[in-house]
């Protein structure tokens, strides 16, 4: 067999794999998404949880392919975000008091990935905490054009702030459990 088929062969295999892995992840960013309790003008979820736990485990280019990924499922009318399709799909649901979230999560992926690589626990969490600091940033930001301003924090930050720092403390203690003891 010659070097180039089996190139080929190896490469379609690393395809598969990532291909496996991004899909993986769309569905445990939606399955998140669909486990929440009905709030608004933003619904309380478990993906932040998700996010971290995706960037984490994948690194910053495979976490920001998979929410891509996800966000393009669901810009194509796929029911994959929370109170969907009950709150409308595809594209007017992304432009909607969520959008500025969704954004968010999407940098959350890069940022909370690119800087736990390497580190422990400790520099782990400073990672998510990173990417919490986007997420919330980017949400806050676009909130502010369906909400009077003086009401974002409010509504769109005291809400979720103290189940999001402890979505990143199972993260973290997750991701010790795994690397195993005197690794995390």
């Amino acid at each position: 067999m010659s070097d180039a088929i089996r190139m080929t062969r190896r490469d379609a295999r690393a395809a598969m794999r990532t291909a496996g892995i991004i899909l993986a992840g769309v569905a445990i960013l939606t399955v998140s998404a669909k486990v929440h309790v009905p709030s608004w003008p933003v619904p309380m979820t478990l993906q932040t949880l998700a996010v971290m736990a995706i960037a984490l485990a994948t690194g910053p280019r495979l976490a920001t392919a998979t929410f891509l990924a996800y966000l393009a499922a669901g810009a194509m009318g796929m029911p994959v975000f929370s109170g969907t399709p009950e709150r409308g799909v595809g594209l007017p649901y992304m432009l909607g008091p969520t959008g500025g979230y969704l954004l968010g999560m999407l940098g959350a992926s890069w940022s909370a990935g690119a800087l736990a690589r390497g580190r422990g626990t400790v520099g782990r969490v400073g990672a998510m905490l990173v990417g919490l600091a986007v997420l919330y940033g980017a949400g806050l930001a676009w909130l502010a054009l369906f909400v009077p301003l003086a009401r974002v924090v409010e509504v769109g930050l005291l809400p979720f702030v103290l189940g999001d720092l402890i979505k990143i403390a199972v993260v973290a203690l997750a991701a010790r459990a795994i690397a195993g003891p005197g690794r995390g």
